[in-house]
């Protein structure tokens, strides 16, 4: 980092680390069965290289916030939440190419891969500003935490989303085909010192050496399924040039690709390339110089231009979607949000019930069947009604596990 850098940095750990959320815009704005939500405290501060994020005063009790249950809004934090930066800027056509090569200047529909997705932070977020029809596959190569990620992709709500539990070359053996992929590939961590101490006593030069073998493993699958013309977005939440720099190097000498350049502004206070002699592109943040934890971030592109099969169309290819059928896929609950019609909505303390799993007394002239119950006007969840009772069909994986609930409402966002 160099001597004023590296001070800096370690001036950042008398801080707490900033508190950040990003709104649903299909959730809390625009056109839809809600009225609009706004943040609760009008004097947040806005992150400024994402619209929909905020930087809050403190860590309220999310747990016991129903919209945080029902997707309004993502814990997400704010250095991670450039991924939206980045594919607003590809995706408005500056250097995303159709299949004849010619930069366009529409946004065209996107086949994108979050190749290492849990907890589902990045992947809600790309899923929020890809164009219009995109089709997103989430994937995470470890059981338990692909549940995780099943849960917040359910929560969040878009449509045109895949789950998959499979290793990066799975993808690759089934020749499936992407226009953009991420890989915020597993890494030694150092961007979570500040936010998880824990992480300080995990760290060694062995794993630091272990990771770098294993991200190069990674890339190397993910670019045999990347669309001549596409994006490959590396990234990782550490701060060497080993499991940086050094592996964009290795990228550029190893494969046909070019590096993208990202619009930024001067007082975002990203740190570019600490690598000597190395002027490639790149994106760091580092706490005490831009407001949020550790992030690196390259955008990359295949060159070479799409065949017609692989081109943007209104729908995905049917080989390409039949291969990753042929994956090990987990299929997203079947949603009740669209049942609003037979919706009842619940007072606080009977959203926090709901949310424990506990079975609810609708009123008397509710719907006999499932009903969709509703916190403020955003669906919950479904619950079956049979007159004396209503039980509760909230996922069991999903529900609060605490058995003291607050009077008071938690609440981040509001009706205006």
């Amino acid at each position: 980092m160099g001597e004023k850098r590296f001070n800096c940095f370690m001036e950042a750990f008398n801080e707490d680390a900033p508190v950040s959320i990003r709104l649903n815009p299909r959730k809390v704005e625009g056109d839809n069965h809600n009225s609009q939500f706004s943040i609760l405290n009008s004097q947040f501060d806005k992150v400024p290289w994402c619209p929909e994020g905020y930087y809050l005063s403190g860590r309220p009790q999310f747990t016991f916030d129903p919209l945080f249950h029902a997707g309004c809004y993502y814990v997400q934090e704010a250095s991670s939440m450039f991924i939206t930066h980045v594919l607003r800027s590809v995706t408005e056509g500056r250097f995303f190419c159709d299949i004849t090569g010619d930069v366009t200047k529409e946004p065209s529909l996107c086949y994108t891969l979050d190749l290492c997705a849990a907890p589902g932070g990045k992947s809600t977020a790309m899923r929020t500003v890809l164009p219009e029809g995109s089709i997103l596959v989430s994937n995470e190569p470890i059981a338990n935490r692909a549940q995780i990620l099943l849960e917040n992709i359910t929560k969040w709500g878009w449509p045109n989303c895949i789950v998959t539990n499979n290793y990066p070359r799975d993808f690759r053996k089934a020749k499936t085909k992407f226009d953009i992929i991420l890989c915020d590939v597993p890494c030694s961590g150092e961007g979570m010192f500040r936010k998880d101490p824990a992480t300080i006593g995990e760290w060694s030069l062995q794993n630091v050496e272990k990771c770098w073998c294993l991200q190069r493993e990674i890339v190397a699958d993910a670019w045999e399924c990347l669309n001549p013309g596409g994006l490959l977005i590396y990234s990782t939440c550490t701060f060497n040039i080993k499991e940086n720099e050094e592996n964009i190097r290795w990228i550029l000498e190893n494969y046909d690709a070019e590096p993208i350049a990202i619009p930024t502004e001067p007082e975002w206070n990203i740190t570019g390339s600490l690598l000597e002699g190395f002027d490639v592109p790149v994106y760091r943040f580092i706490p005490g110089i831009t407001r949020g934890e550790g992030l690196f971030m390259c955008v990359l592109r295949k060159r070479g231009v799409r065949s017609e099969e692989c081109g943007m169309r209104n729908d995905m290819p049917q080989k390409t979607l039949q291969k990753i059928q042929g994956l090990k896929q987990i299929s997203l609950p079947t949603p009740h949000s669209s049942l609003l019609e037979d919706a009842v909505d619940l007072t606080y303390q009977e959203a926090l019930r709901y949310l424990r799993g506990e079975a609810l007394v609708l009123p008397a002239d509710t719907h006999r069947g499932i009903v969709t119950v509703t916190y403020r006007g955003v669906p919950l969840g479904p619950v079956k009604n049979i007159g004396s009772r209503a039980n509760n069909l909230y996922p069991k994986p999903w529900r609060i596990k605490t058995t003291h609930l607050p009077s008071e409402p938690v609440e981040i966002i509001c009706k205006p």
